[in-house]
């Protein structure tokens, strides 16, 4: 396997770069607790770039109203129809919210309708296990947002494989700080952002 570099989408509305410590953190938690060559540095991509199918994994969040232009459009369905896996995750931990909102039916036009993942799949136990599936943020448990747990992520299937990943749940928040901070958590909370990148790397 070539070396694998997170990238982070660009995208031409919205606030694309809403969380720019998760690509180092997530960095750093697969160079500690994979074997897999992991470049030091992410990479940020223009969705509407030929670029895109260089990566194996496009991730995406925001606050703001998501809308593709029909390149960045054409672009996504090219990359996902080759193989490529987008995770996206609503940094406003809020299904009312207009990222949300606005996000899911940019991706249900692009890419197909959504589904519930169901706790069984493999995304949840390809590297570390999660046997209740997505583990729940302190936003969710402290009642910011919409005062809900969200119990499944969603996802756009191609059989059992899951070729666009959708996150109501804020992991942006939770992932986004500093690598050196984790050696004050109890538990590391990165590790499920672990299991999205091995699952995208050995569907």
């Amino acid at each position: 396997m070539t070396q694998f570099v997170f990238a982070t989408g660009q995208y031409e509305s919205g606030d694309w770069d809403a969380a720019p410590l998760v690509p180092a953190n997530l960095i750093d938690s697969v160079a500690r607790y994979t074997s897999l060559d992991v470049a030091p540095v992410g990479a940020v991509v223009p969705l509407a770039s030929d670029d895109v199918s260089e990566y194996p994994l496009i991730y995406l969040t925001g606050h703001l109203p998501f809308r593709l232009t029909d390149a960045e459009r054409a672009s996504v369905r090219r990359f996902i129809e080759r193989g490529g896996m987008l995770f996206v995750d609503d940094h406003n931990h809020d299904v009312g919210g207009i990222f949300h909102t606005t996000a899911i039916e940019e991706l249900t036009r692009t890419a197909g309708p959504f589904v519930d993942v169901p706790t069984t799949h493999r995304l949840y136990s390809c590297c570390f296990r999660f046997p209740d599936g997505p583990p729940t943020t302190s936003h969710e448990l402290n009642g910011w947002g919409d005062n809900l747990v969200h119990p499944h992520l969603q996802a756009v299937m191609h059989g059992d494989a899951i070729q666009v990943l959708y996150s109501s749940k804020d992991y942006s928040s939770e992932w986004g700080y500093h690598p050196e901070s984790k050696r004050f958590n109890s538990v590391d909370n990165t590790k499920f952002g672990v299991n999205i990148i091995v699952y995208a790397l050995t569907r």
